[in-house]
């Protein structure tokens, strides 16, 4: 049987790391990009994956990204989870350099790695049937809600690439999926968002009984990936049960209503 291989981005921290730990588990070789090298080599050394540290805003290095790829073996996926959010500005009040980085990290750097490593994933499929390309966008891309601005038409832009890639591989065996999540509690991505402000980042999950979990979303990006290669998951939407729409988020226990029988 051979042993397959992805590209996880964003490996360093949240959803791309616990990504290389559950493809690892379920026997992939993993090559964990991101920028943080220190956290990357440790992750190498828990799983096994392969480090290669790279900051996606930067063509350079997704070139050598690419170049190295070429050496070392084939590429059968791609799973793309790096980017992240800045701020929680009304329109009239943000930043553009916000914006700026919000457009670099989630989308202009899945252009870049679409562009880069296509050649590589359609090799692979030539030869082993089928190849894969994942987006971990967010239901922030086609739900609207105030302050989310930047990130929502980030998300959703990242999105429409995602869409617009499956309509131009129409005909060749390379899936592209989509996981779009909703609440998901991560040490980093909140925190980031608000500036470092723990407490702030603290009362966005308060009372909410069992949000997300990068675990959550690494284990539905690996059952996509280890799906028979004639099935695509287009577009996969998970939230907390708590949180029935992007608005609407019970806080505290979840409990029946009414009698029980």
């Amino acid at each position: 049987m051979v042993t397959r291989r992805a590209v996880v981005t964003g490996a360093s921290s949240g959803i791309g790391e616990a990504a290389v730990r559950a493809l690892r588990a379920s026997g992939w070789d993993v090559v964990g990009v991101a920028r943080r090298a220190d956290r990357l080599h440790a992750l190498e050394e828990e799983t096994g994956a392969v480090a290669f540290a790279a900051d996606l805003t930067r063509q350079e290095d997704v070139d050598a990204l690419s170049a190295w790829l070429a050496e070392t073996g084939p590429v059968h996926a791609l799973v793309q989870v790096a980017g992240g959010a800045r701020g929680t500005d009304r329109v009239e009040d943000a930043r553009p350099a916000d914006w700026q980085w919000m457009f670099d990290a989630n989308v202009l750097s899945s252009q870049r790695l679409v562009a880069a490593l296509l050649p590589h994933l359609r090799g692979t499929a030539a030869v082993d049937g089928h190849a894969d390309t994942l987006f971990v966008t967010s239901t922030a891309a086609f739900t609207p809600y105030p302050g989310g601005s930047g990130y929502n038409a980030a998300k959703a832009a990242e999105a429409m690439l995602a869409h617009v890639l499956r309509q131009e591989l129409n005909g060749e065996p390379i899936r592209v999926t989509e996981v779009a999540p909703g609440m998901v509690f991560t040490e980093e991505f909140t925190l980031n968002r608000l500036g470092g402000d723990r407490d702030a980042a603290e009362r966005v999950y308060e009372g909410v009984e069992n949000p997300l979990t990068a675990d959550d979303v690494a284990d539905v990006i690996a059952y996509a990936l280890n799906a028979p290669g004639h099935v695509n998951l287009d577009l996969v939407t998970m939230r907390p049960v708590a949180q029935s729409a992007q608005h609407l988020l019970a806080r505290g226990p979840l409990r029946v209503r009414g009698g029980v029988d």
